[in-house]
């Protein structure tokens, strides 16, 4: 049964930076691209990060620049290193491995306060 889990939120003020992790487990990462996603409150779901099993990236216009999506294939762990944080950065930040179906964590908020 694969479970992910993801670690590292909090509430910060706005300029500080945090780092999430998403452990796994039942799956090797390797394999799969990984997605970090969030959600606000009254939003839909949306894509921050995305890192193929290649180890390619790819941002959201918002986040680019000052996020950064890392995996680390013998931890079986991805990343989301946050800095420059902002107000609209507040969000529950889930993790997504990107197999058929995909598979989601609990996710860990994120609250930025200006």
């Amino acid at each position: 049964q694969v479970q992910l889990v993801e670690f590292g939120g909090g509430l910060v003020q706005s300029g500080d930076s945090l780092i999430l992790s998403c452990a796994a487990s039942g799956a090797m990462l390797s394999i799969y691209a990984m997605g970090w996603y969030r959600q606000a409150p009254g939003k839909q779901r949306e894509l921050v990060a995305r890192i193929s099993s290649g180890g390619a990236t790819n941002y959201a216009d918002s986040v680019n620049g000052r996020f950064t999506i890392s995996r680390d294939n013998v931890k079986n762990t991805v990343y989301l290193q946050m800095n420059s944080l902002k107000p609209e950065d507040t969000a529950v930040y889930y993790c997504q491995l990107g197999s058929a179906p995909p598979y989601w964590g609990q996710g860990t908020q994120v609250t930025v306060s200006s």
